[in-house]
């Protein structure tokens, strides 16, 4: 099962293409001093190139990917990566359900201060205590595809067969939030 969530979109790249080729038709079919043709070139490549390269950056970085199988599932979000055999998936149901949250100041896979516009953060509590936000546009359908990779890939659950971790010190997943207890 592959679940993806592209992180951005190519239309600004080509909206901003099509207004700079009507400008540059109207530049030749209206009368007037017209604008150089090396200044076309030099202002076409200047926007394009930025407006490309921060279409590229969006997908790169905030692109949600859940891929694979057996021990190599993992869910990633750009270039960080969180292994399926660490999700609390009964956590995740019970967000699913409304019955659970977040941990104030969980870190947002991906980068970041915080979760980017557009997009909600689906909290994700991983087998060692620690919550993360995973920022997506369509919740349901993320955690849909999670809860099925994570029941394809047999993982224990709620980290029955995990040892105490650095952030429970007394075994319990989730005892202590992300700022303490």
């Amino acid at each position: 099962m592959t679940y993806v969530e592209p992180g951005g979109s190519w239309r600004p790249l080509w909206l901003v293409a099509g207004v700079l080729g009507l400008l540059v038709a109207l530049d030749v079919v209206l009368p007037g001093p017209d604008v150089p043709p090396l200044g076309w070139v030099l202002a076409v490549a200047a926007v394009l190139g930025t407006v490309g390269s921060v279409c590229l950056a969006g997908r790169r970085v905030w692109t949600v990917r859940v891929a694979g199988a057996g021990p190599d599932a993992a869910l990633s979000v750009g270039r960080e990566r969180v292994p399926l055999a660490e999700v609390d998936a009964a956590h995740l149901r019970a967000v699913r359900e409304g019955t659970a949250g977040v941990d104030a100041g969980a870190p947002v896979l991906g980068g970041g201060w915080s979760v980017p516009r557009g997009r909600t953060g689906l909290p994700l509590r991983l087998t060692d205590g620690r919550t993360v936000l995973v920022p997506t546009r369509d919740p349901a359908a993320l955690s849909s595809a999670l809860l099925a990779a994570v029941s394809a890939s047999a993982v224990p659950e709620s980290g029955a067969s995990q040892g105490a971790g650095p952030d429970t010190p007394d075994g319990r997943p989730g005892s202590r939030g992300t700022l303490g207890p």
